[in-house]
């Protein structure tokens, strides 16, 4: 298969009407395990950068889509596996459990997926951004046996990790939007209620509707009034 070339200066540049929108699986078996085996990946779409020493903002692409990204895993400690994920501005801290990713076909644990959100600052008064990164890896020898990527598990390299980043939608703008959108809605609403009261004549219409006939038997009470006054005064 001829190895299609869509990335420019970094950023991905897809022809209009095309989106890159992988799952779980193939960003394991058809882009990550590739990579780690230095094999020829099915398109060239997926830059390598070293995540951490940018923050994310900072990262090549549009901000407002997904960016994907090969990166290579740096270790805390030198004696440790802990995975160092300092920024200049933060830190990526992780969430929750790992998820696992399993071959549909051969139903085996070929990868991991991990959950990072990013903190602006130090841990552990750090400030909450909606910042989402999922890091994807391969499973070790302790996880699967070297069977669960057709006996190439040997051969992989587990530094390299591939990352999904992308800007989340905060829910506090979507409660302001909602606040906002509200209240014009409830007064149109309530215009049209006005527009319809003096066709309603039925006991059990709402209260806007109420206070709209009971205006209008009010006018229809002082004309009466009036004309009966008016009749008075004529036969006086």
């Amino acid at each position: 298969m001829e190895n299609l070339t869509f990335l420019k200066n970094g950023v991905l540049r897809l022809p209009p009407g095309f989106r890159f929108h992988p799952t779980d699986e193939e960003l394991i078996l058809q882009y990550l395990i590739k990579k780690a085996l230095s094999s020829p990946l099915p398109a060239a779409v997926i830059p390598d950068a070293d995540v951490c020493r940018f923050d994310p903002w900072d990262l090549p692409g549009d901000l407002e889509r997904e960016r994907y990204f090969f990166s290579t895993r740096q270790a805390k400690y030198s004696n440790g596996r802990r995975s160092n994920r300092a920024t200049g501005s933060g830190y990526w801290k992780a969430t929750g459990i790992d998820r696992r990713i399993v071959s549909s076909k051969e139903n085996r644990l070929v990868g991991l997926k991990k959950t990072l959100v990013f903190y602006t600052g130090n841990p552990p008064n750090g400030l909450r951004t909606d910042w989402v990164m999922h890091e994807y890896r391969l499973v070790g020898d302790s996880e699967a046996p070297p069977s669960a990527i057709n006996g190439e598990l040997p051969t992989l390299n587990h530094n390299w990790v591939l990352c999904r980043i992308f800007l989340k939608k905060s829910t506090k703008n979507r409660d302001e939007k909602k606040k906002i959108c509200t209240p014009v809605f409830h007064q149109f609403l309530r215009a049209d209620l006005n527009l319809a009261a003096p066709c309603s004549s039925s006991s059990g219409s709402s209260g806007v509707t109420e206070i709209s006939v009971n205006n209008n038997h009010q006018e229809q009470e002082q004309e009466e009034t009036s004309s009966c006054h008016s009749l008075r005064n004529r036969r006086s």
